[in-house]
């Protein structure tokens, strides 16, 4: 996908993408390439395989949960790398209030860089482990919106992400093919942590292979003090 067939596919899904957003992205690839060349951030440096499997893939959560991406939002994007969906959402949305949490200070390093150089506002960036950030005031059960992308299995992030998001908000996983068993195995841990899954729709990527689950999961009720636990507990001892 080249930048203008991007710009097409969002035209398709009513978003006109302005001379300032395109070079927005422009920008962010030009800065991942670059950055990437003495900091692991990506695997996928490709100007087509970026514009499809990273920013393309990001945003898909518009389309297909458009109405949970409120004016005004806040979105906490857990384990967000190299800013994965969190920042070509904002592209698309400057008025999301975004938190992005990942425990590598050089990620953190190179988002900041990124934010500046492309003019974005109300982007807090967090050092931390998700553990750590769910357990802290300011930001437990503080979010409309949690996302996470290619993080850990739906159990484990579950854990990572539910804690954070208000009641009545929601958790947005953007997962691969075929998540049937994974999903069926995090059933509990989703209830413990007070969610309850709305949501499930399996995409293509356009002219494409590439298959993707997105997963919506709705905050009903408070989760239980004791979670998320310590930091590694729950890759460790998964709810079950």
């Amino acid at each position: 996908m080249n930048p203008e067939q991007f710009v097409q596919e969002l035209a398709k899904h009513n978003f006109d993408l302005t001379d300032k957003q395109k070079t927005q992205f422009e920008q962010y690839f030009k800065d991942l390439v670059e950055t990437n060349e003495h900091v692991n951030l990506t695997r996928i440096t490709d100007k087509e395989d970026v514009y499809l499997k990273h920013f393309f893939d990001s945003i898909t959560p518009l389309f297909t949960f458009k109405d949970v991406f409120t004016k005004g939002a806040t979105l906490c994007d857990v384990g967000a790398g190299a800013g994965f969906p969190s920042i070509p959402l904002k592209i698309l949305l400057p008025d999301l209030k975004i938190t992005i949490v990942d425990s590598l200070a050089k990620r953190l390093t190179f988002l900041k860089e990124l934010i500046a150089k492309l003019g974005l506002s109300e982007v807090e960036l967090v050092h931390g482990r998700a553990e750590d950030v769910g357990q802290n005031k300011l930001y437990r059960e503080h979010f409309d919106l949690v996302t996470a992308r290619a993080v850990a299995n739906m159990t484990v992030l579950s854990e990572y992400c539910l804690p954070l998001v208000k009641k009545g908000g929601y958790f947005v996983a953007l997962k691969g093919p075929k998540v049937e068993g994974e999903l069926e195995e995090s059933s509990k841990a989703i209830q413990v942590l007070g969610g309850e899954k709305v949501s499930e729709t399996e995409l293509t990527l356009p002219n494409s292979n590439e298959e993707r689950t997105l997963i919506l999961i709705k905050k009903i009720k408070q989760t239980p003090k004791k979670y998320p636990r310590q930091a590694g507990t729950p890759r460790r001892k998964p709810i079950k």
